[in-house]
């Protein structure tokens, strides 16, 4: 075996379900788990607290790379405001740096690790023995997250949901640092009529394959 652990990428857009499959591999397998996304979020909620500005990169660099890993609280980091920050951050190149330096370091934990995001396959980790890449189609994406937001007992606007959708996929796929795509050797899982078991079993059988390799 490796010292650094068996590492498995997953990425793809906004709501495709791979936050809840990493959990789901990372639980079965007895790996750490990281949601990327949420280090971005922990640094913007550092800024916002501190009252600093959006839009001063070595600031936000200096938070970046103050995140602590083990203590991203998603409830608290999942609110929209967070978001809206995080989506404008994420953007920075010192700031990508520096995350992407701390999620590196995260992906050798032993015995192995399941991290996901957007860049995770093409630039995090280019070497993890298992990339996949989870998408569904846009409507589908949008009437989770509204689906989401409903149970909690909140009111949502479908129309606006399914913009704010788009729109972050043509911030993601569109940035000149890092943009979401996937990596030539990934999994494509879409998910746009699949039950999440059921893409937990896909993804189980292309890892278990990957496993039996690396052992």
């Amino acid at each position: 075996m490796s010292s650094s652990g068996f590492t498995i990428a997953i990425d793809g857009p906004a709501a495709a379900g791979k936050g809840t499959l990493s959990r789901l591999v990372a639980g079965a397998y007895g790996f750490h788990h990281l949601d990327t996304g949420l280090t971005y979020r922990a640094t913007a909620k550092a800024l916002l607290d501190a009252g600093q500005p959006l839009d001063d990169e070595a600031i936000a660099e200096k938070m970046a790379r103050e995140v602590e890993l083990g203590g991203l609280d998603r409830d608290i980091l999942s609110k929209h405001e967070i978001g809206e920050a995080a989506s404008k951050i994420a953007v920075m190149p010192a700031v990508r740096r520096a995350l992407v330096e701390a999620q590196r370091r995260f992906s050798e934990k032993q015995p192995g690790t399941v991290l996901d995001g957007r860049d995770i396959g093409t630039v995090v980790c280019p070497d993890a023995p298992v990339k996949l890449y989870v998408t569904a189609s846009p409507q589908v994406r949008a009437k989770r997250r509204y689906d989401e937001i409903v149970a909690r007992g909140v009111d949502a606007d479908f129309d606006a949901i399914f913009d704010d959708v788009r729109r972050r996929d043509e911030r993601d796929m569109g940035r000149a640092d890092s943009p979401l795509k996937p990596a030539e050797d990934a999994h494509l899982l879409d998910t746009s009529e699949m039950s999440i078991e059921a893409a937990f079993q896909a993804a189980k059988s292309i890892i278990d394959v990957a496993l039996s390799r690396y052992a």
